[in-house]
């Protein structure tokens, strides 16, 4: 095989294909060439059409990349839409990602793919359901906005906070398509604006600020709500928000700027209760009581934590809340906070510089405190150190000028020129604003005049104009000084301001006026037209006082300006001419040339160029221009009454108690101090309920999962409730309860009440799923704990069939021990180490004879990663709901048999009826997207008897149950497993220097942590190991610090590392904790693996 072909089957091979067709082409060279692009097309089609999901990802890859560089892709458009469908979730991504590129092109085509979208809107995967929102929102055709609008209506709804998110992205696309919509979009944006969910308030407030602004009506319901989950939106979701806030609390609340306002926060009588005397004192005092609004004063509190944030946006979000909303005495807490951030990146820093520089103006002590934080850096680029020295020059005062102007002296010498001619620009500011030191600068400014930067000179000319401008009477000498540096000085617009003081002050210097014209008239001609037009002033004003020594001076410049190329030079000679010398014409305008030309001048007021940027809204684009951008909205002036805030008032609704559980605690009363608060607190009761029942069974973790979507939001938990429902099987409800009846004796005798301790919190729960497979739990322990006389007929039966899936008896003991969840590490004397066994008659030996040993002995063998597998089971079907056929499943922590992508599951199958059961099997699977290796078919399971099988389950990293039948010769039924996130991973070596390596590298997006109160019943390195075990299959990493645990793993599907950290350092106790830290690609993961390690954690 040639290196050529070898490269083509790793999957690689298209650019080596090209090659080999430009060497196989037709002679020619445009030929050759536009061969050799139809040949590239052609391959890549072929790895798109081909049968292996590798050349097909690789295709993509490439497809992508040439997206990428800007290169037409549209031709393979028809072999990218047939991969849709893929199995494959990496592919059917980066289809994705080429048909919202190239759909709006490709309409014709596009529109042929629309039903292929609209199945996908059904997929199970709340990934696939997103991706095709997101391509179909992004087609923009028209003809298909009832679809969208439908698929928009119906995302909403969905029961994934993710699918809702996108589908509050969607409404601006489709806004921007058809506008007629908006009255449509505005029913859905109010209807997720009520949603709970952290993931979608933002994404739906940047549609409200998109498509209905204005509509400020469908925030009052909502504005407490969004206060409250404000710090845990995501970052950039809390910018739109806090800004949408800002908009709103000024057109609800007064303003609390007033002069002389006393604030009264808790109630007015407070401040009547000195009862003044008068009624005129009454009134006075009335006027200037303040109260702060509640609501107003939510919004602050709410917001001030932010300004810890790592984001740099959600912190300048804030402190312009603060500016544009807060009392005058509370801004200053932002200012600690914005000079954090200019430690940032330069581009940052720009922009916070920009909003400081316009705070200083008004509020200068909020920054005195941190003046060095200003101070110039060498590394600085230009527009940093001329927004630092702006903030410097504004916050310059009596008290710190000599210190300013020492960092300025410093600053003259940069080599920077730009930067050098605003620092002199800035001493004439502080001179101006600051008296005082008015005669230090001029002395100071007039030394720089002989430096040998020619734009030194230059500004410092510009500069001393504007100063003698204020006291011309005292400074004679200084314009001499510069008459006579007029030779050496190039710059134009230093040449022109001498000209220009020489023309304003001739009568103060008659004898050196005249000689400065003289040196003009020689070099009239190669000036610049600024120097030119100064030089036409001067003449008319010293023919004006004094014409004898320059009348013909005059007439020579006015003759050489009256034939100058600049037409602005030649009309003003032409105006001047007629103005000072006496026509026949002219005469009445002669007389008032001297009042023209001559008149007195008000000094300029040098002021910052930020002066009149507090007009825009801090943090905006238009602040940062100085101009009005498009889609900016003005803060509106506060209000001179503030609106009824009745109006953001909610009816919380008590819940109604109807049935009560049989055993347990009832729930205390919710308090009604807080706002949305009741409804938060029983979505968290409901989940510590589900968390507690985990080991009941499968249908008990759908239901644990669908309690943790309505904890994010989901406002539609009876949809959950049903789905959760169908999988545990239907007839299971209607025998429930006198089976439960039944076995209540058999229950005291074996010890069950664990069990039945999680039964009564699983009955409690909101969900219907939960408390069915609660009752499963009951009945099948209750089942099995009666058959502890039969050992002898299992191990005939073990015997007979060899070659089939062997058959073993459950015993009494070992189900109690399962039930009480306690994890025996594996026998030592097993023969296979790594977790494969060829014997699984052998491995149920081993099991039993470990339960047994362990229930009368103390001490156990040291627990690993690798031995450490919980016996922890969940019930698959119930023998009430199977017609005798009971089946429990767990998760032996093993490498797959059935491939390396797969998690390995552990079935055991027991006859609970009085006759045999054949030819049981797994029938029908789903979802579409999942793996399933099901067992054997087992001929024949006697009564009374059980088989413990393997199987393999693909989840792609996800806990979505995967369904299938449990079918016998007679009867099917429809049953799911479900995975903890713990289950799959599974334990990866790395060292600790790798570990922090790896770890420095999953930062940021890629990082959930929390604090954790960990029991302090045994605080070992091995207990624990054991609780971060007894949740997720992971690897011990070898620590150098006693207090830091670190354990490591990758996901089984796709393998994605993850990394866990938990740091001891503080001495646990009562109100202390422990730091925990996930860090991984998979933030749905990681947030899910964090909860179960916090709650084992927690667990004494």
């Amino acid at each position: 095989m040639s290196t050529t072909a070898l490269y083509n089957d790793q999957g690689g091979g298209a650019e080596a294909a090209v090659e080999a067709g430009q060497e196989s082409s037709v002679p020619g060279a445009a030929f050759g060439l536009f061969s050799a692009d139809f040949k590239k097309n052609e391959d890549l089609k072929e790895m798109l059409e081909s049968n292996k999901e590798s050349l097909k990802l690789e295709a993509m890859k490439r497809v992508v990349g040439l997206i990428a560089k800007g290169k037409n892709a549209s031709e393979l458009f028809p072999a990218v839409v047939k991969n849709v469908a893929s199995k494959n979730i990496e592919l059917k991504k980066l289809v994705y990602v080429y048909l919202v590129r190239y759909a709006e092109e490709q309409q014709d085509v596009a529109l042929l793919s629309i039903s292929t979208f609209q199945r996908a809107l059904k997929d199970p995967n709340q990934l696939i359901r997103a991706s095709a929102l997101r391509v179909l929102s992004s087609i923009r055709v028209s003809i298909i906005v009832p679809i969208m609008m439908l698929a928009i209506k119906e995302a909403a709804a969905d029961l994934s906070p993710y699918v809702r998110k996108t589908s509050a992205h969607a409404i601006q696309k489709l806004y921007s398509l058809d506008p007629e919509q908006k009255e449509h979009l505005i029913q859905v944006i109010e209807k997720l604006l009520k949603d709970k969910s952290t993931l979608v308030a933002g994404s739906v407030v940047m549609a409200f600020e998109e498509v209905c602004p204005d509509r400020i009506d469908l925030i009052h319901k909502n504005y407490r709500k969004l206060c409250n989950l404000l710090v845990d939106v995501e970052e950039w979701g809390q910018v739109v928000i806090i800004s949408m806030l800002t908009r709103y609390a000024r057109t609800q609340f007064v303003s609390p700027w007033r002069e002389g306002a006393v604030f009264v926060e808790n109630d007015d009588k407070t401040f009547y209760d000195s009862e003044p005397e008068g009624k005129k004192e009454e009134e006075e005092a009335e006027a200037k009581a303040y109260a702060m609004d509640p609501d107003h004063r939510l919004l602050l509190r709410n917001t001030k934590p932010l300004l810890q944030s790592r984001n740099t946006a959600v912190v300048m979000a804030v402190a312009q809340l603060y500016w544009h909303l807060a009392p005058k005495e509370e801004v200053s807490v932002v200012t600690k906070s914005l000079v954090r951030l200019l430690r940032s990146h330069r581009e940052v820093q720009y922009v916070v510089l920009q909003n400081i520089a316009t705070m200083s103006i008004q509020r200068k002590g909020m920054f005195e405190p941190f003046m060095k934080s200003f101070y110039v850096r060498s590394t600085d680029n230009t527009h940093v150190k001329t927004l630092k020295l702006e903030i410097l020059t504004n916050l310059a005062n009596e008290a710190n000028i000599s210190t300013i102007l020492r960092e300025f002296q410093t600053y003259v010498k940069s080599q920077d020129k730009a930067f050098a001619a605003a620092t002199i620009q800035a001493i004439g500011r502080c001179a101006t604003n600051i008296s005082e030191v008015t005669d230090t600068c001029l002395n100071g400014l007039v030394l720089l005049l002989s430096n040998r930067d020619e734009g030194v000179v230059a500004e410092s000319v510009v500069v001393i104009r504007k100063l003698l401008l204020t006291q011309p009477t005292q400074h004679s000498e200084i314009i001499k000084h510069m008459a006579k540096l007029f030779d050496k000085i190039t710059v134009p617009m230093a040449r022109a301001s001498i000209l220009w003081l020489m023309g304003e002050y001739c009568e103060r210097v008659p004898k050196i006026a005249p000689d400065v014209l003289r040196k003009i008239a020689k070099s009239f001609t190669a000036e610049e037209d600024i120097v030119k037009l100064q030089a036409v002033n001067l003449a008319a004003k010293l023919y004006l006082t004094n014409s004898k020594q320059t009348k013909l001076l005059t007439q020579y410049i006015l003759n050489l300006g009256k034939y100058d190329q600049n037409y602005d030079i030649r009309d003003r000679t032409r105006f001047i001419r007629q103005l000072i010398v006496p026509g026949d014409k002219s005469g009445a305008l002669n007389k008032y040339a001297r009042r023209i030309l001559l008149a007195p001048k008000p000094a300029p007021v040098l002021q910052s160029p930020f002066k009149d940027r507090d007009r825009f809204q801090l943090g905006t684009l238009s602040h940062s221009l100085n101009s009005k951008a498009a889609g900016y909205q003005e803060l509106s002036d506060w209000p001179a009454v503030a609106p009824d805030q009745s109006v953001r008032n909610v009816e919380v609704l008590e819940p109604v108690n109807e049935w009560a559980p049989p055993v347990g605690k009832a729930r205390p009363p919710k308090s009604d101090d807080k706002f949305y608060s009741d409804e938060d607190e029983q979505d968290e009761a409901s989940e510590s309920s589900s968390d507690d029942s985990g080991s009941s069974g499968g249908s008990s973790e759908a239901s644990e999962s669908a309690s943790d979507k309505e904890d994010e939001g989901s406002d539609e938990s009876d949809k959950s409730s049903d789905d959760s429902g169908k999988s545990s099987g239907e007839s299971e409800k209607s025998s429930d309860g006198s089976e439960r009846r039944k076995k209540t004796a058999a229950k005291k005798k074996t010890g069950k009440a664990q069990v039945e301790k999680c039964h009564t919190a699983d009955s409690d729960s909101e969900q219907s799923g939960e408390q069915t497979s609660g009752s499963s739990t009951q009945s099948s322990s209750s089942e099995s704990g009666s058959d502890s006389d039969e050992l002898s007929a299992v191990k005939q039966q073990m015997n007979e069939a060899e070659s089939k899936p062997k058959v073993q008896k459950t015993a009494e003991k070992e189900v109690s021990l399962l039930d009480l969840h306690d994890f025996f590490p594996a026998p030592a004397n097993t023969s296979e180490s790594s977790g494969l066994s060829s014997n699984l008659l052998a491995d149920l030996e081993g099991l039993s004879l470990s339960a047994v040993s362990s229930s009368s002995t103390t001490t156990s063998t040291p627990v690993t990663s690798r031995s450490f597998v919980p016996v922890q089971s969940y019930d698959l079907l119930h023998h009430m709901s199977g017609k005798g056929l009971s089946a429990k499943y767990h998760f032996p922590r093993r490498p797959c048999l059935y491939g390396s992508g797969m998690v390995a599951v552990q079935v055991t199958l027991s006859n609970c009826c009085e006759r045999p059961l054949e030819e049981i099997h797994v029938g029908e699977r789903g979802p579409a997207g999942l793996r399933i290796h099901s067992f054997n078919t087992i001929e024949r399971l006697d009564p009374e008897a059980s088989v413990t099988v393997s199987m393999g389950i693909d989840f792609n990293d996800s806990t979505q149950a995967a369904n299938f039948q449990l079918c016998t010769k007679e009867e099917r039924f429809a049953v799911f497993i479900q995975p903890a996130v713990g289950e799959l991973l599974t334990p990866c070596g790395l060292s600790e220097t790798d570990f922090c390596k790896e770890q420095s590298q999953l930062r940021g997006m890629n990082e959930t942590s929390a604090t954790v109160a960990v029991a302090t019943n045994d605080m070992s390195g091995q207990a624990v190991a054991r609780r971060v075990l007894s949740v997720a299959n992971v690897g011990a990493v070898a620590s150098s610090e006693s207090h830091l645990h670190r354990f490591a793993a990758r996901t089984v599907s796709s393998g994605v590392l993850v990394l866990v950290l938990l740091d001891l350092k503080e001495e646990p106790g009562a109100g202390s904790g422990a730091k925990l830290t996930v860090n991984t690609e998979k933030s749905v993961m990681a947030s899910m693996l964090l909860r179960d390690l916090k709650r084992a954690l927690s667990q004494a």
